[in-house]
């Protein structure tokens, strides 16, 4: 196993670095830099989950949060939401600590495979200064083959009763959603975002407000749409995403609304080597 050949610290941070806010009695989530990793799993019971896997670099500050939650317990396994540096950047290292499974969408694969790169980022597309700055960002494969397992074609997560995983392309071929009905909460990944991920102030200072995909790295605009149609239609509770604070209510219900009724102006830039089929 090893982690994509450009793998590097990225230096990028946000107010909430270093937080981690229980939600529901088995859902904690951590804010490493930028984004979000999510600890499934009630420290009673000892059988837990971790949701994708943080910035390259990362991995003993994972480790120090996920022992902190449950001691010295392996997670049972390792899903993912999609293959992005900023959610697998530290998986082979903590690969090496827990040889555990690894889930993702099989469309996902040959980026978790050493095969593929992912497309570059679009530093042309309209949008804030980390838009312009990802070509910084890596995007070469990693390689976990040996432990990689597709998600069950039935819509079932392992290791995570209860949850359901949602395909919801767009930002990337393989990404996925994580849902539980009895509770009506939502792991959105990117699909939907609580940050505009584009903004250096907002992504700074965590202004929370439902946005689509981050812009730069966003490959096809009218599955995206559709992702958030998708998702909108499940009425979460409560969401937990893959960049900024948690939302419920009436505040997540309005901006899902908000969301679907003007995505063309809301989530999609009017300018962009990936925007070309937007309007399709």
């Amino acid at each position: 196993m090893h982690p994509g050949s450009d793998s590097k610290y990225i230096p990028m941070t946000s107010r909430a670095s270093g937080v981690g806010r229980l939600v529901r009695d088995d859902v904690y989530y951590y804010t490493n830099q930028i984004v979000n990793i999510v600890l499934v799993g009630h420290p009673d019971n000892g059988h837990w989950v971790l949701v994708d896997a943080g910035m390259p670099k990362s991995a003993e500050e994972i480790l120090k949060v996920c022992r902190e939650r449950f001691g010295d317990t392996p997670p049972a396994a390792i899903v993912l939401t999609h293959g992005h540096f900023d959610h697998v950047g530290s998986l082979v290292a903590l690969l090496n600590t827990w040889r555990v499974p690894v889930y993702a969408h099989p469309l996902e694969f040959p980026y978790l495979t050493g095969k593929t790169a992912y497309p570059e980022p679009d530093v042309t597309v309209e949008g804030g200064l980390l838009a312009k700055l990802s070509f910084l960002y890596p995007i070469e494969p990693v390689d976990i083959q040996e432990v990689l397992q597709p998600l069950p074609s039935e819509g079932s997560v392992p290791n995570m009763p209860g949850w359901e995983w949602i395909h919801t392309p767009g930002h990337s071929p393989g990404h996925v959603s994580l849902f539980r009905e009895s509770d009506r909460t939502l792991l959105s990944g990117d699909a939907v975002v609580t940050v505009r991920q584009d903004s250096l102030y907002k992504v700074l200072f965590q202004k929370t407000e439902v946005n689509g995909p981050p812009r730069y790295l966003t490959t096809n605009w009218p599955a995206a749409r559709d992702a958030v149609i998708r998702l909108a239609a499940l009425h979460p509770e409560l969401v937990v995403a893959g960049h900024g604070h948690y939302m419920e209510g009436v505040e997540l219900r309005e901006g899902l609304e908000r969301l679907v009724e003007h995505f063309e102006a809301l989530a999609i830039p009017s300018h962009g080597k990936y925007v070309h089929a937007a309007t399709a």
